[in-house]
């Protein structure tokens, strides 16, 4: 069986690494808010260019407390809506209620799976305080004609940066596009930790001091509680080991661009669609708009390829089966209609590709894929 996603084998690459950290870290007695989640806080700056980086519990956390940061600063109050795709996991629209925020679900482009920038301004009321951008599934959503419509209506532009860290626009990296971006480093992502971890980037000084704050209780100062805060703190083993994977994202993800355009120019089958990048004009290798978290393909009859890939030893992930809005965790909105949206949920099917997916394995799966006729 070709596995969607080998963890095991991805992190045995760093296995002597990720020890040593660990052993460090125990030896130390020091595990949490110390010099290894310091240390990564500036490199994950660094790397994406933004001035400031907190390390968070997780990356619905990260949105949660960038959220809750705005509404504290009084930039936005409890009711005023946030922009959001509707074809976005569940957790991005979570960060918004959570808060007391109300959620406006606005279509994705059908090839791209990216929210669909031309929708938006329709959908922009007085209420409007911010857009969550969610560069689905590894790729850019940006463009100038987003930055003037948030130059032109005072809102806020918020990342959710959980599957796209190394992507770039126009040479800078998501997370340093908008006003705060919100990460995730869930195990089975491109920079995966350990184990449950997230983290907020900004160059705004006020909302990253704010955001630090929160997250440890709402305080600057051991027991002194300047705000009603959450427990959210990125702990130094995690922090260690994702500085370890850091080192390697870039190569990571061009090895995944690598993988991407042999699916792209090998898979002939007319009964599969495939994903088409924003920037058409880029080779895909050379396209950094794009790393590739995921590699989704859809098709009509998706439960049967499914099914039929299986039989044939190749697993896949569906990501994801019900959108947001038909979740039962949001009835009220479950009469709402998006039809492209509820399309993709309905025929989207992701491919095994990552740092230890062979090319082998990957001209296997085109094969298998290429002989499908059901």
């Amino acid at each position: 069986m070709i596995k969607f996603l080998d963890l095991q084998n991805i992190n045995a690459k760093y296995a002597a690494e990720l020890k040593q950290v660990a052993a460090e870290v125990i030896d130390s007695g020091w595990f949490l808010m110390g010099e290894r989640l310091s240390s990564f806080e500036n490199k994950l700056a660094q790397y994406t260019g933004a001035k400031h980086a907190i390390g968070v519990a997780n990356g619905l956390d990260a949105l949660r407390l960038i959220l809750k940061a705005y509404i504290d600063l009084g930039i936005m109050k409890e009711g005023d809506e946030v922009i959001v795709p509707a074809n976005t996991y569940i957790a991005s629209v979570l960060a918004i209620t959570d808060n007391r925020l109300v959620p406006v679900l606005v279509e994705p482009k059908n090839a791209s799976f990216n929210l669909d920038i031309d929708l938006i301004e329709s959908h922009i009321t007085p209420k409007t305080k911010a857009i969550m951008v969610v560069h689905l599934y590894g790729q850019v959503i940006w463009s100038e004609q987003l930055t003037a419509l948030a130059q032109k209506h005072n809102l806020k532009i918020i990342e959710d940066n959980a599957q796209a860290i190394g992507a770039e626009w126009n040479g800078i990296k998501t997370g340093n596009l908008g006003d705060a971006a919100g990460f995730s480093f869930y195990p089975g992502k491109n920079l995966g930790a350990l184990g449950d971890a997230g983290a907020v980037t900004t160059n705004d000084d006020v909302l990253a001091k704010h955001i630090r704050a929160l997250g440890n209780y709402g305080s600057n100062k051991k027991y002194v509680n300047e705000f009603q805060g959450l427990n959210s703190r990125l702990d130094e083993l995690q922090a260690g080991f994702l500085e370890v994977k850091l080192k390697y994202i870039d190569a990571e993800n061009q090895y995944r661009r690598h993988l991407a355009a042999k699916y792209l120019n090998g898979i002939q089958n007319p009964k599969i669609a495939l994903p088409v990048p924003e920037n058409t004009g880029l080779a895909t290798e050379n396209n950094k708009e794009h790393v590739w978290h995921l590699f989704v393909i859809r098709c009509s009859e998706r439960d049967q390829l499914q099914e039929y890939l299986t039989a044939n030893g190749v697993q896949t992930l569906i990501h994801y089966p019900i959108p947001p809005n038909k979740q039962l965790a949001y009835k009220e909105m479950n009469g709402l209609d998006y039809a492209i949206t509820n399309a993709i949920h309905n025929e989207v099917l992701s491919l095994p590709i990552s740092p230890v997916t062979t090319e082998e394995e990957v001209e296997r799966i085109i094969s298998i894929l290429n002989a499908y006729s059901n």
